[in-house]
């Protein structure tokens, strides 16, 4: 089958988001219409079928039975394609059993794949096909019901496996657009709990100085006075910074970042943005690395990677790199704090990440980070210090320019 379809047929799915649990009660509402079926039909069958259909109803009867109470739940989320097998089964045998046994069993035949199509990939629609026509075919040949009644049935599980990979298709699309529409959710609530925290806050601390200032009578001191100037433009700078983060976090979305590249020096574009932070920060970088970069963009990596080290990692703060050897550079942003906990890691490149409770971040320094890397063709990690967090991110090395 390749590589493609078995991926495919890995990523479960299941209509309107349900669990596996939805797909198997549903089907073993289908056992169940087939253990009805076959006990209406013993009020109208020959003796010599009564028996028979018997047996379907109890199999069909039970089967229905354990697929409802088994804890699908608990297992993988295409464990109920292995309900296909007794459906097939139970096909087979009464195909080949009753005559005019293939009309009876075509309408189940027909909602096992529309089951499979409505709960799983188009892949699994297609895997399981030729198994169907084995299952349904086979016993009319074994009992010798004739070349029209076998070219039929030959003809009708091509038809039903269209069916399946129609619907499979559709709920795809109907999968990709419900989580866009997920997507578009969380990020309108992530950003508005975002706009009522961070804005709010540095806002009343800028209300609160101008007050204080605009009611001054000249009781303050100098040194006071200054200090309040001083925590409005932190604060107004911050407002600044969410500006800014939201306004690149909606040119990443739309596609609208956009880089003007240049080859430059490397330690030069360090040396100026170790000269943005409010604590000493270490630079070992050598003079003669050079780097293919939008300037201002790297500019925003480094002080994006170095204020978090200071935020949250402990002296000594250097910042060292080193050719990797693939036409690629490697910047190492490394602290001595106690590092990144495990259960966060996952967390850091994350939109809105919940991995930094700082009140002074707004959830989207590093995540722009990653963006702004990937965007140059490089991409940032992280890998825990002895002590400490190692933050690298990787940009072209200076040579031709790209086609």
């Amino acid at each position: 089958m390749g590589k493609p379809m078995m991926g495919g047929l890995m990523e479960e799915r299941s209509i309107l988001g349900e669990g596996p649990e939805h797909a198997a009660r549903q089907m073993a509402m289908v056992f169940t219409l087939g253990a009805v079926l076959a006990v209406v039909g013993l009020l109208t069958a020959p003796p010599g079928e009564k028996g028979k259909l018997l047996v379907v109803s109890l199999l069909a009867a039970i089967t229905a039975v354990a697929t409802w109470w088994i804890p699908w739940g608990r297992l993988d989320p295409r464990a109920p394609l292995a309900l296909c097998l007794p459906v097939l089964l139970l096909l087979a045998y009464c195909t080949g059993t009753f005559q005019g046994g293939s009309i009876g069993t075509a309408p189940f035949l027909t909602l096992l794949f529309v089951w499979v199509g409505l709960h799983f990939s188009t892949a699994a629609v297609l895997i399981l096909g030729p198994v169907a026509g084995v299952a349904y075919v086979t016993p009319l040949v074994l009992d010798h019901r004739g070349a029209l009644v076998i070219s039929g049935a030959v003809m009708f599980v091509p038809a039903v496996m269209s069916v399946g990979v129609l619907l499979s298709r559709q709920m795809d699309h109907q999968r990709r657009d419900r989580d866009t529409i997920r997507r578009m959710e969380r990020w309108r609530a992530a950003l508005t709990a975002t706009l009522a925290h961070d804005v709010r806050s540095p806002l009343t601390s800028v209300q609160f100085a101008l007050e204080t200032l605009d009611e001054d009578d000249g009781d303050l001191a100098e040194g006071q006075r200054h200090e309040l100037i001083a925590m409005a433009l932190r604060q107004t700078n911050r407002i600044r910074r969410l500006a800014a983060s939201l306004l690149d976090a909606e040119r990443v979305d739309s596609r609208g970042l956009q880089l003007d590249l240049h080859s430059i020096p490397l330690r030069p574009a360090v040396d100026e943005a170790v000269g943005y932070l409010t604590a000493p920060v270490g630079v070992a970088v050598s003079d003669d690395l050079t780097v293919r970069v939008d300037p201002q963009r790297l500019e925003q990596i480094l002080v994006n990677l170095a204020a978090n080290a200071i935020r949250h990692g402990a002296p000594p703060i250097v910042i060292s790199a080193e050719p990797t050897g693939h036409g690629m550079v490697a910047i190492h942003v490394r602290d001595h704090g106690p590092g990144v906990p495990r259960d966060k890691r996952d967390l850091l490149f994350a939109r809105f990440s919940s991995a930094d409770t700082s009140p002074e971040s707004v959830g989207l320094g590093l995540w722009i980070t990653r963006e702004l890397a990937l965007a140059h063709g490089g991409d940032v990690r992280y890998t825990p210090a002895d002590p400490g967090s190692c933050f690298t991110v990787i940009v072209p090395a200076a040579g031709p320019a790209p086609t």
